[in-house]
C-alpha cells in the first residue's frame, strides 16, 4: 500500500514537473510587470536591462548551455548541490531566479520613497523572493527530486507525515525536540527556586567555589523567551560560568503566563519581575547591593527599573551589564518594519486591557527575519527531502516561546519600538515616578553584537550616552544576538572589539578598536570582580529562614511549554 502511494506521488511529480518549470519561467518573465507596484514606479532602463539578461540567458539554454550571469551571494547554501551549476537546466532556473530578485531589489532601491517607506519595501521583496526560490519547490530541486527517484517516493510519504505532524504543532520543526528536555540536558546548573510570585521564579544557583563574591549577581532574561538560553548545556552555559567564576547567582525565571495573569502590564514586570528579585537575592545573601545582568527585553526592564531606583534614591544596585539590549530604540533593525501605528492600535484594542500575545507569533516573526536560515532550509529538509531535523540546542530554546500578557506587550511596543520614550527623561512614568537614564550614574558593562539582527549593535551602543556616571564598558562581539553572546572561551571561536574611548559615533568606535580573539567573557568577569565588594565564604546551603528553597533548578514555570 505504501509503495503504490509512493509511486502514484511519482508519477504526479513526472507529470507536474513540465507545468511546473513553465509556471517558472513565465513568473521570472512576468518579473517587471509584478514589479510596477503603486510603490515601485516603471524604471525602462531596469526593465531593459533585466528583459536582455533573461533573454540571453534563454538563448543560451536553448543552444544548450547556460552563460553565467548570476550568481549566488557568499554563504547562500540554497544552491550549493552541483546540479544547480552542472546541470544547464538548474543552472537556468537559478540564474534566471537570481536576476529576476537583483531586479527587484534594484527597483526598490531607485524608488522615491522615504527610508522607513523603503526599508519595508526591501523585506516585502526579500520576502517574497525568499519564498519563491526554485529551491523550495518539488519539482524545481535536483538534489529533492534525486532523493524522491532514488527512495521511489519513501522520501515523499516522509516529507508529507513530517508535513503533518508540523501542522499539528503549528511550526516547522527545527530540531530533533525530542533529543532535548529542561531539567535533563538544558538548564541543568544545579541550584533551587527561592522565591516564586504570579510572574517569575527566583533560581539560586550553588555554589561550585570555595569562596563567592560579597555582592551577588542577578541576571534578568528576555521575558520572550525561556531563561535557559544563559544556562544550555553544561560547556555553553553563561550560568556555569559565573558560578565558576566565583559569583552568588540569581535567575529570573519568567512565567509562560496564561489568561489569569493576562492583565499584568510593564509595572507589573519592574515591581513582580525585576525589583522583587533584587531585593531578595540582596536579603538572601545580606550584601549591601546586588550586580545585575539584563540579556536583551531583559536589559531594557533593567534599565527602567535601574532609573525607577534612581528617582527613589534606592541604593540597591552596585553595576549593570546589559547584553544585546536597547534603551534607545531610534534604529530598530528590521523588527521595527512591523511595528507601525495602525498594527500596535489594533492591538490594543483587542489585547490592550486584557489577553495573551501569543509566543509563537514572536517566534514567528523572528524566524522570518532570517527564513533563509531559519524558515526555507527546514521546509526543504523536513518535506520535500523527508528528512528529520539533527538535535541542536539553540534551536529547540527558539521554538520553547513564552507568550506576554497583551497590556504589558502593548505598552513596551508603544512606548518603545513606535515611540522611543525610554530614551527621553521625564517622558514615561513607572512604578509611579518619572524615568529619567541619565540618573543612572552605576558603573556599566554594554555588549552588543556585530551582525544582531534584533538588537543593531549601533542601537546597543548609544546606551553608552543614555546613561549617566562615568564608568562605562563597551565590547562588539562578533556574529549574532545569541551566538555572539554564548560563546564559551574554552571554544577558542570568535572575537570582540574593545576600546579606551567611546566617541559618540559608533562608526567611529569601530574604526579605532583592537580585535581581540576568542570570547568577551573573561574581559566581563574581570570587570564584574571590580564590583565583587570583597570576598566570603560560600554559602553552605540555599536560600535563608524567609526564603526557603520551594523546588529544585530549573523549577516549574520554565517548563511550561506552548502547545
Amino acid at each position: 500500500m505504501q509503495q503504490r502511494s509512493a509511486d502514484a506521488l511519482l508519477a504526479a511529480i513526472s507529470q507536474s514537473s513540465n507545468e511546473v518549470t513553465q509556471g517558472w519561467m513565465r513568473l521570472m518573465a512576468a518579473a517587471p510587470a509584478a514589479a510596477n507596484a503603486p510603490w515601485l514606479p516603471h524604471n525602462a532602463a531596469l526593465q531593459s536591462a533585466y528583459l536582455e539578461k533573461q533573454t540571453k540567458l534563454w538563448t543560451g539554454l536553448l543552444a544548450g548551455q547556460a552563460p553565467a550571469l548570476a550568481a549566488p551571494e557568499p554563504g547562500d547554501r540554497r544552491f550549493s548541490h552541483r546540479e544547480w551549476h552542472q546541470n544547464r537546466y538548474y543552472a537556468y532556473l537559478m540564474q534566471s531566479y537570481l536576476l529576476a530578485c537583483r531586479y527587484l531589489a534594484d527597483l526598490v532601491e531607485q524608488a522615491p520613497l522615504d527610508e522607513p517607506a523603503k526599508a519595508r519595501a526591501r523585506f516585502a521583496v526579500k520576502q517574497w523572493a525568499d519564498a519563491m526560490s526554485p529551491a523550495n519547490f518539488i519539482a524545481t530541486n535536483p538534489q529533492a527530486l534525486a532523493q524522491a527517484i532514488q527512495t521511489r517516493g519513501v522520501s515523499l510519504t516522509r516529507g508529507l507525515a513530517n508535513l503533518m505532524a508540523d501542522a499539528r504543532k503549528g511550526r516547522i520543526s527545527q530540531t530533533d525536540e525530542a533529543a532535548f528536555e529542561v531539567g535533563r540536558n538544558l538548564g541543568v546548573t544545579p541550584g533551587a527556586v527561592v522565591y516564586e510570585n504570579e510572574l517569575i521564579q527566583l533560581i539560586q544557583y550553588s555554589a561550585t567555589a570555595q569562596t563567592v563574591a560579597e555582592r551577588p549577581l542577578v541576571m534578568v532574561p528576555p521575558c520572550i523567551n525561556k531563561y535557559y538560553i544563559l544556562d544550555l548545556q553544561p560547556e555553553n552555559s553563561f550560568v556555569a560560568h559565573a558560578v565558576a567564576s566565583g559569583h552568588t547567582v540569581f535567575m529570573v525565571s519568567w512565567r509562560n503566563v496564561g489568561p489569569e495573569q493576562g492583565t499584568l502590564g510593564w509595572d507589573d514586570y519592574l515591581e513582580k519581575g525585576v525589583f522583587a528579585a533584587l531585593r531578595a537575592a540582596r536579603e538572601i545573601c545580606q550584601s549591601d547591593q546586588v550586580n545585575a545582568l539584563g540579556f536583551c527585553v531583559g536589559g531594557t526592564l533593567l534599565g527602567a527599573a535601574l532609573a525607577v531606583l534612581a528617582k527613589t534614591n534606592e541604593s540597591l544596585v552596585a553595576s549593570a551589564t546589559f547584553l544585546a539590549a536597547m534603551l534607545d530604540f531610534s534604529e530598530t533593525g528590521p523588527i521595527g518594519l512591523f511595528v507601525d501605528e495602525p498594527s500596535v492600535a489594533a492591538r490594543e484594542a483587542t489585547i490592550g486591557q486584557g489577553g495573551i500575545f501569543p509566543g509563537s507569533d514572536l517566534a514567528f516573526v523572528f524566524s522570518t527575519l532570517r527564513a533563509n536560515d531559519l524558515v526555507w532550509p527546514y521546509v526543504v529538509n523536513n518535506y520535500l527531502m523527508g528528512e528529520a531535523p539533527p538535535p541542536f540546542d539553540l534551536l529547540y530554546w527558539n521554538a520553547d516561546s513564552t507568550n506576554l500578557p497583551g497590556p504589558m506587550y502593548c505598552y513596551y511596543v508603544r512606548n518603545t519600538y513606535l515611540s522611543n520614550k525610554l530614551r527621553e527623561p521625564g517622558a514615561l512614568v513607572n512604578c509611579g515616578v518619572p524615568v529619567d537614564l541619565r540618573q543612572v550614574t552605576l558603573p556599566v558593562f554594554v555588549l552588543a553584537t556585530r551582525e544582531d539582527h534584533i538588537v543593531p549593535w549601533r542601537s546597543a551602543y548609544r546606551t553608552l550616552e543614555l546613561v549617566g556616571g562615568e564608568d562605562k564598558t563597551f565590547v562588539l562581539g562578533a556574529s549574532g544576538h545569541i551566538a555572539g553572546v554564548v560563546n564559551p572561551p574554552a571554544k577558542k571561536r570568535r572575537s570582540f572589539w574593545s576600546a579606551e574611548r567611546y566617541p559618540r559615533d559608533p562608526e567611529d568606535f569601530l574604526r579605532n578598536a583592537k580585535e581581540n580573539r576568542g570570547s568577551w567573557w573573561p574581559l566581563w568577569t574581570a570587570w564584574l570582580e571590580r564590583h565583587a565588594r570583597g570576598k566570603r565564604p560560600a554559602p553552605a546551603v540555599l536560600g535563608n529562614v524567609q526564603y526557603r528553597p520551594l523546588e529544585a533548578a530549573p523549577g516549574r514555570y520554565v517548563k511550561q511549554r506552548i502547545h
